[in-house]
């Protein structure tokens, strides 16, 4: 027992020998955090704010066709319910007319006996008057067939048109749930762009612009280098001139999300109400314009048709020749003109092909 309890000092002292006749460093602590450890992140550079800015309103514009498409639904369905309840008080009055026709046939047999006047008629000798019983007696049954017929399909057409509406207003709700959250997106993305630019000093804004224009126009001078230009020398169509002229007149005016004119527009604003004006009715957003309008290749554009840009269609300028479109570019910027290539091309589609 004392062996053991003697080994097991032994063993203790040699541990804490080891342990005292460490290296000390092995032991030192940790150093101090460096002040600029703790200080705020480096300024970002203007260039760097301004693809931050632009990626927002660039969500912005993908949320406000989103928006419209869901408003032009809204209104479409808004319609829709508005016919179908016109048609469903014009089915109830006609039921109700239907109902007063069979009840004055059903007053009509109790007043002669559940005979009617034709059955009588039947029942005389005279051959003339026997042949006219039975004329009467069968345009009477077609009738009641008619009254009869009529109704059932009048109150099949009736439930049909119930069930309609009933769906219809199912999507409208559906729409204003999605215009709500489009809105709420769209308000979220400009807030943080407008935030970001309200940091900036006055000269930073300028220089801002000035960094935008430098980046379009790199991305022109890069697609005017590919050749793209060179087989482009189509004219407009007569309509296609009138879209223009409507475009370009409005230059100057603000770009305001929603907007489809006079005094403002969105991007898809401005070249629905261009077409519009030239008597050929379009798609309201960019991604439908893209969806549904006739696509060409860009070699056979011509003034009038739309380049649709970024990979998910969230923005539209209209082409007016000699390599240059008119578009509302976003919120902050006015309808211009820019660089057909200044932005990443995804098509070309033609409204009046």
């Amino acid at each position: 027992m004392n062996r053991r309890h003697c080994a097991a000092a032994a063993i203790t002292l040699v541990c804490t020998l080891t342990v005292l006749t460490a290296p000390t460093q092995a032991f030192a602590a940790p150093a101090p955090p460096s002040p600029t450890a703790s200080s705020k992140a480096p300024k970002k550079s203007l260039e760097e704010v301004r693809k931050e800015i632009d990626a927002l309103y660039r969500k912005a514009g993908a949320a406000t066709d989103a928006y419209n498409l869901a408003d032009e639904q809204a209104k479409k369905q808004s319609g829709e319910i508005v016919e179908l309840a016109k048609a469903i008080v014009d089915g109830q009055a006609k039921i109700a007319d239907l109902k007063s026709k069979a009840g004055a046939q059903a007053r009509e047999q109790y007043r002669t006996g559940g005979l009617p006047p034709g059955a009588q008629l039947m029942l005389s000798d005279d051959p003339q008057m026997f042949m006219d019983g039975i004329n009467r007696v069968w345009q009477g049954q077609q009738a009641a067939k008619g009254v009869l017929g009529e109704m059932t399909r009048t109150q099949a057409d009736l439930e049909m048109y119930t069930k309609d509406a009933s769906t219809n207003w199912k999507k409208l709700e559906a729409n204003r749930i999605k215009q709500a959250k489009a809105k709420k997106q769209i308000n979220a993305q400009i807030a943080a762009a407008k935030k970001l630019e309200s940091q900036l000093e006055k000269e930073e804004r300028a220089r801002l612009l000035e960094l935008e224009q430098e980046a379009e126009y790199r991305a022109q001078t890069a697609w005017l280098g590919s050749g793209a230009l060179k087989e482009i020398n189509r004219e407009a169509s007569e309509r296609g001139k009138k879209a223009v002229a409507f475009a370009t007149s409005q230059i100057g005016k603000p770009y305001e999300w929603g907007a489809e004119g006079p005094g403002s527009y969105d991007c898809s604003g401005l070249t629905s109400q261009a077409w519009a004006a030239a008597g050929r009715p379009i798609p309201r957003t960019s991604q439908e314009q893209w969806r549904q309008l006739p696509h060409i290749a860009i070699k056979d554009m011509r003034p009038g048709d739309l380049i649709i840009y970024h990979g998910d269609a969230s923005h539209v300028g209209m082409y007016i020749g000699d390599g240059a479109i008119v578009h509302a570019p976003r919120p902050g910027r006015n309808v211009t003109l820019a660089g057909a290539g200044s932005m990443e091309i995804l098509g070309v589609v033609r409204p009046d092909k």
